[in-house]
């Protein structure tokens, strides 16, 4: 299996730490808002290398950070008169939702920030007194000069990264690229040896990375724009800190844009991951971001999602059989071009088109064919299945259409006005089972630009 090591800028034989063992860290949302296209991006991509890993056999520790404290919290928990606690939970709870509507496995480790702080305050002071950082006046800076490898991610001499730096007015650092370690904060701050403050952003991970994961592991993932400095920032600390190699492989996903401008709540041209759901399906989603290859930047556009909801479609409406576990799929053809696909840096697009492959010829009733495809289209985070109704909800939900089930059909208008009114909510467990109910009774919903029509089947 090769990966495009972004330290490197080659593809790279993976070979891991410890036999047959993967260490994997993600760096994780900061809890302010919701989360948006660009995440879902960056979270499916990683999502699928998990996936693969697994299915390859390493036993896999799949670690992704919650940043609960931050000037964006403070400054939301301010505006809206709330504690950072209150805003940080209420976000992480929106994203924990978005990440499962998104069919997105959950992290073996999800660390939060504020439950970290002593390991944090640790390595502050393990740089402070080795010399590879300062204080002044309550803030903690890291010395750069001191490490000088710094750029060697970013591909950036540090000659050039002088010439752009500078020094925010009251800042007082010896150089103006060394970055914050702590931060004095007498209003929002914790206990520290240097006064009442809170964690530099970039110390969170490193943190925590030592903390759960180790002081090197294999593979640690994010989206493009994390290069710098947030990632560089993470070497110098944690190599300064731990005395040895922090990362083996650096992966980075591209960005997604919108009119060649990239994604972001910055620059206010997102999409919330709710608002997509509410057009397109998890599976259609993923299928758009996966047809990209995930180093490049991808385009974002409504042509492009109906695209892929049409390409989905075909996928999952294959025809079906019965899974057959007595087929090794390690001995067909497909599977082999499968993992030439993926051990290729997660070569998505290639892997889709075996899927599609299979497609075809489940369609054509060729044996084991849909076995495959279902175990194949799981790697990369497909769904076939519908949601099941328990025996309760299925009595509650049939008794609303038998019970008034007249020429006009009133019960039904009631019970789509309902399955609206959870999608509204977001619940869209309750809106799949009233479809599902629907749909075993012979009644077909439509979801119309504007309104849900439905019909019999004939």
């Amino acid at each position: 299996m090769k990966l495009f090591n972004s330290y490197s800028n080659m593809l790279e034989e993976f070979i891991p730490v410890e036999e047959n063992k993967v260490k994997m860290y993600v760096c994780g949302p900061t809890v302010y808002d919701n989360a948006h296209l660009g995440h879902a991006r960056c979270y499916i991509t990683w999502d699928v290398l998990y996936r693969y890993l697994k299915f390859k056999g390493y036993n896999v520790t799949y670690c992704r950070n919650v940043t609960d404290v931050d000037d964006k919290i403070l400054k939301k928990a301010v505006t809206e008169n709330k504690t950072p606690e209150e805003v940080s939970a209420y976000w992480y709870n929106q994203f924990t939702e978005s990440m499962n509507a998104l069919n997105n496995l959950k992290p073996d480790i999800e660390p939060f920030a504020t439950k970290t702080l002593g390991e944090m305050i640790k390595m502050v002071k393990e740089l402070a007194d080795n010399g590879y950082a300062y204080e002044t006046g309550g803030d903690v800076y890291f010395r750069v000069s001191k490490f000088s490898k710094y750029g060697g991610l970013s591909k950036q001499p540090i000659s050039s990264l002088m010439s752009g730096a500078r020094i925010e007015v009251g800042v007082k650092k010896e150089n103006p690229l060394d970055f914050a370690l702590w931060k004095k904060d007498e209003k929002f701050g914790y206990k520290s040896p240097w006064g009442t403050g809170r964690p530099g952003w970039h110390i969170e991970c490193s943190a925590m990375i030592r903390k759960f994961l180790g002081k090197t592991i294999d593979i640690h993932a994010g989206g493009a724009d994390l290069i710098f400095p947030h990632h560089e920032n993470e070497i110098a600390q944690s190599e300064c800190a731990n005395g040895c190699k922090f990362v083996n492989y650096w992966l980075h996903n591209g960005f997604v844009t919108i009119n060649k401008e990239k994604m972001s709540k910055s620059l206010g041209n997102f999409l919330t991951i709710n608002d997509l759901l509410k057009k397109y399906d998890a599976n259609t989603i993923r299928f758009f971001i996966l047809t990209n290859h995930y180093r490049m930047p991808v385009e974002f556009s409504d042509e492009s999602l109906q695209s892929a909801a049409a390409g989905v479609k075909r996928m999952l409406n294959a025809k079906q059989t019965k899974i057959d576990e007595n087929i090794d799929i390690t001995k067909t053809e497909e599977y082999k071009q499968f993992m030439e696909a993926m051990d290729d840096d997660l070569n998505t697009s290639k892997a889709l088109a075996v899927l599609f492959d299979l497609t075809t010829k489940a369609n054509k009733d060729i044996s084991g064919a849909f076995t495959v495809l279902y175990k194949l289209a799981g790697v990369l985070g497909f769904s076939f299945e519908k949601a099941e109704l328990s025996s309760e909800e299925t009595d509650e939900i049939l008794a609303k259409i038998n019970s008034k089930l007249d020429k006009e059909y009133g019960s039904i208008n009631e019970l789509i006005e309902e399955r609206k009114r959870a999608r509204a909510e977001k619940n869209w467990d309750l809106s799949d089972k009233i479809r599902i109910a629907l749909d075993e009774e012979g009644i077909i919903l439509k979801d119309l630009k504007d309104r849900t029509v439905w019909e019999t089947k004939k």
